[in-house]
């Protein structure tokens, strides 16, 4: 980490706005917030002068889904494991995240959120907590994927309101709509402004769209673990795949590794969605920024034994990737090359869209005067020269 100083001016930079990009312009940070962003080299007299060299300057990057990296999940439930994903993220243009968990038992899901209540109360040295995302238990035994069997259940108010009042922590939780008990769930969840979110779903249309009229507009990790066309005493009925693409109030999220999507699928979401309703996420699990070979899935002791091959995380017999060792850096430069998203289209789907869709657009995710420095700089092939967060730099 470089020293730290309350006046930061970066000049030279092409800028990344919204909608377009400043080819050399000027951003003025103080105290950890954006002060003025400028067209050209404006200076500022006694401000320590960062020179981007024709770099790219970017809103940091927002994960909302991430499990893992640098050999640690969540779910190992220390404070260390926790810092060591932030800053792993960090160095890979990561400046805020949403802390995943995996499928537990009441118990397990308690023990992360302590970790993650304590780590929070420290300095991480990287990336900032956003907030925890639940990801199950209550899913689709069909579509659990590698989520734990013996943890899926239904929704269980003695359960889920214990957990609720334990923190106030939890920003986001992952669950199949069709289980009996989740319609009610959501319409709790959203109440408590908590984002529900269909996952690992067999849901059909129907069920997805009361689903979505019940506080669940957002699909996790879109085309994984999810139901699409089926066929039902020859009728064919449409799933949750098809009600993301027909209502357009519907945010999706999805790993964009080259992997988990071909090409095709990413240019057809891109095409009908638009990176307004497209959040770009790693699902990185503690192989990420790892070398490839045996790695675990979840709690260190307790979790799934994978394979990381092929820049991806896979169970040992290769039937199934088993999660994604993708960091954000990786997703842009995959919407860029794979899907032909032009570069402001793709860094949006990584910052003001996933800002928008976690309530927190009023204060990052754009290069605005009064929004907090959390800032990437980058070259021309994606690789990060720099991460802001909160006007220190990290490296």
């Amino acid at each position: 980490m470089h020293q730290r100083t309350h006046k930061w001016q970066i000049l030279h930079g092409r800028l990344l706005m919204p909608d377009h990009i400043i080819p050399d312009g000027s951003v003025w940070v103080e105290n950890g917030r954006i002060v003025a962003v400028h067209t050209g080299e404006v200076r500022w007299p006694g401000a320590d002068t960062y020179d981007a060299r024709g770099c790219y300057v970017s809103p940091g990057f927002i994960d909302i889904h991430v499990h893992g990296g640098g050999g640690h999940d969540f779910m190992d439930g220390t404070p260390e494991a926790f810092h060591s994903i932030a800053r792993l993220h960090a160095r890979h243009g990561t400046t805020s995240m949403l802390p995943t968990t995996l499928t537990a038992d009441t118990q397990g899901i308690l023990d992360t959120i302590d970790a993650y209540e304590a780590a929070s109360r420290q300095p991480t040295g990287g990336a900032r907590f956003l907030g925890l995302h639940l990801e199950g238990p209550y899913f689709a035994l069909a579509q659990r994927g590698a989520q734990d069997p013996k943890h899926i259940r239904d929704p269980d108010p003695a359960e889920y309101l214990r957990i609720l009042s334990h923190s106030q922590s939890i920003r986001r939780w992952s669950v199949a709509p069709e289980r009996t008990g989740a319609i009610e769930f959501g319409r709790i969840l959203t109440a408590r402004g908590i984002l529900p979110s269909m996952a690992h779903t067999d849901a059909h249309y129907d069920e997805a769209l009361e689903a979505f009229e019940n506080g669940y507009t957002l699909l996790t990790h879109f085309y994984s673990a999810m139901s699409g066309v089926t066929r039902r005493n020859a009728f064919r009925y449409a799933g949750v795949i098809e009600a993301g693409y027909l209502h357009d109030a519907l945010d999706v999220e999805i790993i964009a590794d080259g992997v988990h999507l071909p090409a095709p699928l990413l240019k057809l979401i891109c095409k009908i969605k638009g990176p307004d309703r497209i959040a770009l996420v790693t699902d990185a699990m503690r192989g990420a920024g790892m070398p490839e070979g045996p790695s675990i899935l979840g709690h260190r002791e307790q979790g799934l034994p994978v394979i990381i091959e092929d820049g991806v995380a896979k169970l040992p017999d290769r039937s199934s990737f088993a999660g994604s060792v993708a960091t954000a850096d990786r997703l842009v430069r995959t919407m860029i090359q794979l899907a032909g998203c032009p570069l402001a289209d793709a860094v949006r789907m990584i910052t003001a869209t996933p800002a928008r869709i976690l309530g927190v657009d009023d204060r990052i995710g754009y290069l605005k005067a009064g929004y907090e420095a959390d800032i990437v700089l980058f070259d021309e092939d994606i690789r990060i020269q720099d991460t802001m967060i909160e006007g220190h730099i990290y490296t």
